[in-house]
């Protein structure tokens, strides 16, 4: 019987492919950190029309883990973990993605899709990640979360139901952009299906890109990493089928030539992701199954998502802005200070090195 984190990231790598196909944007079928600036232009906490849109893919990710997580038993209300602190991580992490132009899943379409300038993104998400595994094995953690009142894990499913009524309502304070990224979406009833299948699979699975090269990284640990390993077959098989492989550097869509930065931002990204416990997707699969913790970050990110265009803290074809660049900086040293502080908190509390290895 196939592991339910191969199953998640056949999935995640035939979704990706999917919807492109039906009208998504070329190698962006599934984007965590571009739908997060697409829905934070949406609510007009931007004014580009061109990223504004309520994506339903990430709708379906919060909603399926919420639903399959309460049909299991497993929708577990907990939070009270340095939460301010994940608030700003999340918020660095979706800059750091927009510097790249793409979150850990969209790094691995692109290299499915022949995109040579995302493998400066995938060195760098791994040298963040080790960094972290360093930090983790020096004795970083953040403090423990504890259980909370059933009523605070239903917030984050609540506003994904509510972002789900604006989308087929289209009322007036709801910016939908008619040209750009915001007009190339796949059917939405088709996207909504695609990211509940997705988000029921993560719940059961809880395949993070981050977290499995952590495991490995950590324990030699592979479940996790196999699953991030099949989104990755399975986009490239399915790509080339369908026409979407275009090996090169030169002219690939929604990329850029500035490889050192890009380097640096997915580094930032792979080191945050890892003092958070998952990047993107999978802080947005436990806000849906009650980890208040992660519902604070998915807010932290969709501010992000709001600033990256606001106060162009992102890239384009030509590279990232000097105030992306900035950001970026200021993120790792956020990053290196938290997990260097908390590190430092827990050897003089005397606490044991490392934590139990989990799939998050």
């Amino acid at each position: 019987m196939l592991d339910a984190s191969i199953v998640t990231g056949a999935l995640l790598g035939l979704g990706g492919v999917f919807l492109t196909y039906l009208g998504n944007p070329v190698n962006s079928g599934i984007c965590v950190s571009c739908f997060v600036e697409n829905i934070a232009g949406a609510l007009q906490l931007h004014n580009d029309p061109r990223m504004s849109y309520i994506r339903p893919e990430l709708i379906g990710f919060l909603l399926g883990s919420f639903l399959v997580a309460v049909k299991t038993g497993r929708f577990r209300v907990r939070g009270g973990s340095s939460s301010i602190i994940r608030f700003f991580v999340g918020f660095f992490i979706i800059v750091g993605c927009a510097v790249f132009i793409g979150c850990p899943i969209k790094m691995i379409l692109r290299l499915a899709a022949g995109d040579l300038t995302a493998i400066a993104a995938t060195l760098g998400l791994i040298f963040g990640v080790w960094l972290g595994v360093r930090y983790i094995k020096g004795g970083f953690v953040l403090d423990q979360p504890r259980e909370l009142p059933r009523i605070n894990g239903f917030v984050i499913p609540l506003l994904a139901i509510i972002l789900l009524i604006f989308l087929l309502v289209d009322p007036v304070f709801i910016k939908t952009g008619q040209k750009g990224p915001a007009a190339w979406h796949a059917p939405v009833y088709v996207s909504l299906l695609v990211g509940l299948a997705i988000g029921v699979s993560a719940q059961r699975s809880g395949l993070c890109i981050t977290g499995g090269l952590r495991n490995f990284l950590l324990a030699a640990e592979k479940t996790l990493l196999t699953g991030v390993l099949t989104a990755f077959l399975v986009a490239l098989i399915a790509g080339s089928l369908l026409g979407q492989f275009s090996w090169g550097m030169n002219a690939q869509p929604a990329s850029h030539l500035s490889h050192g930065w890009t380097f640096l931002a997915m580094t930032m990204v792979g080191l945050a992701s890892i003092l958070i416990d998952g990047c993107p997707f999978r802080q947005l699969i436990k806000a849906g199954e009650g980890d208040v913790d992660a519902g604070i970050t998915t807010l932290g990110m969709l501010l992000g998502g709001g600033f990256t265009y606001a106060w162009t803290l992102r890239s384009t074809s030509a590279g990232p802005t000097f105030e992306g660049k900035i950001v970026v900086l200021a993120g790792l040293v956020f990053s290196l200070v938290i997990a260097m502080a908390f590190r430092k908190r827990i050897q003089e509390k005397k606490i044991p090195e490392g934590r139990e290895l989990v799939r998050e």
